[in-house]
């Protein structure tokens, strides 16, 4: 009876186990943005920041690691710089237990430095490799979009990151270093990111399509190249999107130039239309007074906007600068 048993749940169990992992698994790599799916895996693979990697490396190898302050523009590589110098230190196995990843700029008030970070912080640092390769007896907090957290967080972040200094490294990672209290730049090695160079994100565009078997124009990927300035997060989202929109269709400029948008009454972000107004005013035939009265106008709406103003009131006053020095 028992062997009848044993023999009725191997068979009943095994088919729908074989069934389930192949559906849930295709599933999931439909479902991954193209920006997850093709994120570095590895040190080897950040693209442009050469200086930065060469620097990780080295500490690596030595199986130590300092407090790390990542900043520089966005889509440059910052977080999947620390991901994957991460997996090196720790491997596959230990790499969730001992890697705590957060987002800043959703959970920045001063309760989670006081729970989430100081709980995981004060945890004992256990396990081993597999590969036998030493692994370091500390834990890594990775802060992402730190700027955006408050002063009062920030302080009590000072505070974790002495106490804890034994069992656990922290990394900030953010966009503007002068929003980062002196006191933690200070406890940090800084690391600046640069805009990714045209040629090395039209050869990272190019490697995707080629994977994703897409048809494209050299024009379509050179506006791609120019809509992202530099940030290739927002290239890779573009350039998915254009592969929705014209499935059949090769991605051309024209489908890239309507993706990334222009227009205020169509839903788009109002500092995206004042990005694409500085390069047409700097490639106008207007005189340098023109130009520097409205770039400097510019400059004002983008502070205006990042401080919360009115989208459209803000674009109207640009145009009336705008126009009026045209008409001169």
């Amino acid at each position: 009876m028992q062997a009848f048993l044993k023999g009725t749940s191997t068979q009943g169990t095994r088919p729908l186990k074989e069934k389930g992992t192949g559906t849930s698994g295709e599933k999931k790599q439909k479902s991954v943005p193209w920006v997850e799916k093709y994120r570095p895996k590895c040190m080897e693979e950040v693209a442009f920041q050469e200086e930065v990697v060469a620097v990780l490396k080295k500490t690596i190898e030595g199986a130590d690691l300092p407090n790390l302050l990542f900043y520089g523009p966005p889509g440059t590589g910052k977080t999947s710089t620390i991901l994957a110098a991460a997996r090196e230190l720790y491997g596959p196995e230990l790499y969730r237990q001992r890697v705590l990843e957060l987002n800043a700029s959703d959970e920045r008030g001063i309760q989670v430095v006081r729970e989430k970070v100081k709980r995981f912080a004060q945890l004992t640092v256990a396990g081993h490799r597999t590969d036998g390769k030493p692994c370091p007896p500390f834990k890594i907090i990775i802060l992402d979009e730190a700027d955006s957290m408050t002063n009062a967080a920030q302080a009590a972040l000072r505070r974790t990151m002495e106490k804890e200094s034994r069992t656990t490294r922290f990394c900030l990672i953010c966009n503007y270093i002068s929003r980062i209290i002196e006191p933690l730049t200070s406890r940090c090695s800084k690391f600046r990111f640069k805009p990714l160079a045209n040629q090395v994100q039209e050869e990272r565009l190019l490697d995707i399509c080629d994977k994703e078997n897409l048809k494209y124009s050299k024009e379509g990927i050179a506006a791609l190249v120019k809509v992202s300035e530099g940030d290739l997060r927002k290239a890779i989202t573009f350039l998915q999107s254009a592969a929705r929109l014209n499935t059949d269709n090769e991605i051309t400029e024209s489908a890239v130039i309507e993706i990334a948008g222009n227009m205020v009454d169509e839903g788009y972000a109002a500092t995206q239309i004042v990005n694409q107004l500085h390069e047409a005013i700097i490639e106008e035939e207007l005189n340098d007074k023109q130009k520097s009265a409205i770039t400097e106008k510019m400059a004002v709406v983008d502070k205006c906007l990042v401080d919360g103003a009115d989208e459209y009131l803000q674009m109207l006053s640009l145009c009336s600068v705008i126009m009026q020095q045209a008409t001169e």
